[in-house]
């Protein structure tokens, strides 16, 4: 059997899914925290009902063995299943439904079932809480039996009632006096053993409750009335139960039965899950405060960083230029060389400056979707590019539209950092190709931005890594660069709830693909058509 601490974590991790990782030093805290869920289960264990507790999800946080006994389940394993994987096909398909619909609008439903083989019944009590809902089992065999009884024949009713091993009494519907108590009733409530000196019913609530409790009952017949509330002993001392209540005939007279059913342990739980709840919620807003703060102090950083790298950049660049324009006549072939590196060092510097304040920025900046249009962008990327290489030979496939759905300025970013990836990667072909395509995706309403090239491609073992900040799979010495730009194109997508991936070939090329979630008001993307070709 897992101990409680490991089930206590596996429902957190159920509950919170993809919000928080706890370590166990966080869980336990000081220690107080594996205090109380070590508290909380032995609670759960020292009732003689079955209790189930399950989180938002219907799986199976916890139980104790009175459940596992009724459920004829395992001693272990039962953790993280959903409930009605437990329970038997037939029970799942009469009450999952109608269960989950009585949560989603109520706190509270009670079902029973029948086991034919064993002829047994079962009463399966849900209640909702914060983070789930709370399962109570408890064998009513005898109760069913008792009031199936009781219709048939008063002396095997008063012999039935008295012998049951659950406490019950029986008031007059319309009197509302006491008729009579059972065996065990007089134990639970610490009565005299006197027939004769029974109790009104008040006696059993505190002080102006059972008022209140005898209104809130339905006029006329009815079965299986559930209400918790509070009950006193003859001693004074009050306890949490949960009463269940049914019209019966006694002594030719209506009556009520009243069936109860100590749910202290149950209510030790709920408050427990609670207590964990809010201490949770807590240090969840705690570390979002602080993670408010870094981000405002990173943001700070790469701000001054870059002011502070920039100014002595553009004085670097602007000596240079007046070098190469004033002075490349007193140069010889060496020094010409020197300040065509140093130019376009500081070029690329520049470049990795603008491209880290850019990957910074992306996940704060508001969006503006819009119906965006890239093919323009993309003519207009490759024509420069173009005139800084006139002697590149590339063939460029594009349609005459690519229609996405996205804030125009952050498309542009992506789309920019994509066709430079490829530009930069088929600079060593004989013949560069590169195609660009929006194409419909998997998932309904999902556009997917295409742009391939037979560059020299990538490790297929290393893809994971292509979209990762800094992380280089070819030597900038053999194609320059900072190694942000896919890191930017993957920040891009997932600010519009999109996703990237990339694919590569045995003999070479590379396909880069951005999914974009598209607006109801949005076209659909297009099916491939036979692209446009630029040489």
């Amino acid at each position: 059997m897992q101990s409680p601490l490991a089930m206590f974590r596996a429902w957190l991790q159920a509950f919170w899914p993809g919000r928080m990782r706890l370590s166990r030093r966080d869980t336990l805290g000081a220690g107080s925290a594996g205090a109380d869920t070590e508290g909380w289960q032995a609670g759960l264990e020292l009732a003689s009902q079955g209790i189930i507790v399950l989180d938002a999800g219907w799986r199976i946080v916890s139980l104790n063995s009175a459940a596992r006994a009724l459920m004829h389940a395992p001693g272990e394993g039962l953790a993280g299943t959903e409930f009605w994987e437990t329970v038997s096909e037939e029970l799942a398909d009469g009450h999952r439904s109608a269960s989950e619909q009585a949560m989603r609008h109520g706190d509270a439903h009670v079902f029973v079932v029948h086991d034919s083989f064993e002829d047994r019944w079962t009463e399966y009590s849900l209640r909702r809480h914060a983070g789930g809902a709370v399962v109570n089992l408890r064998d009513v065999s005898d109760t069913r039996q008792a009031l199936l009884l009781l219709q048939d024949s008063e002396l095997c009713n008063q012999s039935l009632f008295d012998g049951n091993t659950q406490a019950m009494w029986l008031f007059d519907a319309e009197s509302r006096t006491v008729l009579a108590v059972n065996k065990m009733a007089a134990v639970f409530y610490g009565l005299a053993d006197d027939p004769a000196a029974l109790p009104q019913v008040e006696a059993f609530f505190p002080e102006g409750e059972a008022t209140t409790w005898l209104a809130s009952l339905p006029a006329g017949a009815f079965q299986q009335e559930m209400r918790v509330c509070t009950q006193c002993r003859m001693n004074g001392e009050r306890v949490l139960v949960e009463l269940a209540c049914s019209s019966v005939q006694w002594l030719e007279r209506p009556a009520v039965l009243v069936s109860v059913v100590d749910v202290g342990a149950r209510h030790f739980a709920d408050s427990q899950l609670q207590h964990l709840n809010d201490a949770l919620e807590q240090r969840l807003a705690y570390h979002a405060c602080e993670l408010q703060r870094s981000r405002q102090e990173l943001d700070t950083f790469i701000h001054a960083v870059s002011d502070d790298l920039k100014a002595p950049l553009h004085a670097v660049s602007g000596f240079a230029a007046t070098l190469a324009e004033r002075y490349a006549a007193a140069l010889d072939e060496q020094g010409l060389r020197y300040l065509s590196r140093i130019r376009a060092s500081t070029r690329q510097l520049a470049k990795l400056i603008d491209d880290l304040r850019m990957l910074a920025h992306v996940p704060g900046m508001a969006l503006s979707p819009a119906p965006v249009d890239l093919a323009p962008l993309c003519l207009r990327l490759i024509d420069d590019w173009r005139k800084r290489e006139p002697e590149r030979d590339l063939v460029l496939e594009i349609p005459q539209t690519l229609p996405v759905y996205g804030d125009r300025n952050l498309l542009l970013t992506a789309v920019d950092c994509l066709l430079d990836n490829a530009w930069k990667f088929t600079a060593r072909k004989a013949q560069g190709w590169i195609r660009v395509a929006v194409v419909p995706g998997a998932a309904p309403r999902e556009s997917v931005l295409v742009v391939a090239d037979n560059g020299v491609g990538f490790d297929a073992a290393y893809a994971d890594r292509l979209f990762t900040a800094f992380q280089r799979l070819h030597s900038s010495a053999d194609f320059p660069g900072g190694g942000l730009g896919l890191a930017i194109v993957k920040r891009v997508a997932e600010r519009h709830g999109g996703r990237v991936w990339a694919t590569t070939a045995d003999s070479g090329g590379a396909s880069f693909f951005m999914a974009l979630p598209q607006d109801s008001a949005a076209p659909e993307a297009p099916q491939p058509s036979p692209p446009h070709q630029a040489g």
